[in-house]
């Protein structure tokens, strides 16, 4: 009878330290690192004018996200190679590589991931927002990424982004016209595959 009450007074202790053990047993307590695959990553922009829209893509270079879940601090780095940039425009192309970008100088755009806000889990879609800087035509400037981030099985992840680069208002040429107007910023799409160790 008393270990029967006893039991009867614990249920409700047990009820409510339920929920946090559960949490604590989905969220990972040991440093997470995500290597990114450039052949699974696609990286699409768009830019437009007066007259059309203007659709290219980059291709990235390799990327490491290392975090760790307990604190939100970050470090790693994902690499754009700029003169990939391809809009099927040899002569749009080479205006943005050698005019705008000046690939020639900077031949790189790096996202330096410093805080994540949550980690990926097995079988689940979520957002996670990854705050870093980010380092284009020899300058820095910060940029939160906003993702959704899915997992198929224990190790494989997708991602998908979109964020602005003014790049007029960052330094680089504008190349509107008095006939051509462009816009004074392009944005990007990112659809990411990698693992988790």
């Amino acid at each position: 009878m008393k270990i029967r009450r006893l039991r009867r007074k614990m249920m409700p202790a047990l009820a409510m330290l339920l929920p946090s053990v559960m949490l604590a047993a989905q969220t990972p307590q040991h440093p997470v690192t995500i290597h990114l695959d450039p052949a699974g990553t696609q990286i699409r922009w768009t830019l437009s004018d007066v007259l059309h829209t203007v659709h290219g893509t980059f291709a990235m270079k390799g990327g490491v996200i290392a975090f760790d879940p307990a604190t939100g601090r970050a470090d790693g780095e994902v690499i754009v190679e700029l003169d990939s940039g391809d809009s099927g425009n040899a002569t749009r192309d080479r205006l943005m590589k050698e005019k705008i970008l000046q690939t020639a100088t900077y031949p790189e755009a790096i996202f330096h991931p410093e805080k994540v806000s949550n980690a990926p889990k097995p079988g689940t879609e979520q957002q996670i927002t990854v705050d870093g800087t980010f380092t284009i035509h020899g300058q820095d400037h910060p940029l939160r990424l906003v993702m959704t981030v899915g997992m198929n099985g224990e190790r494989h992840l997708t991602a998908t982004t979109e964020f602005a680069v003014p790049y007029v208002a960052w330094g680089m040429k504008d190349p509107s016209t008095f006939v051509l107007r462009v816009e004074k910023q392009v944005t990007v799409d990112v659809t990411a595959a990698g693992t988790v160790d």
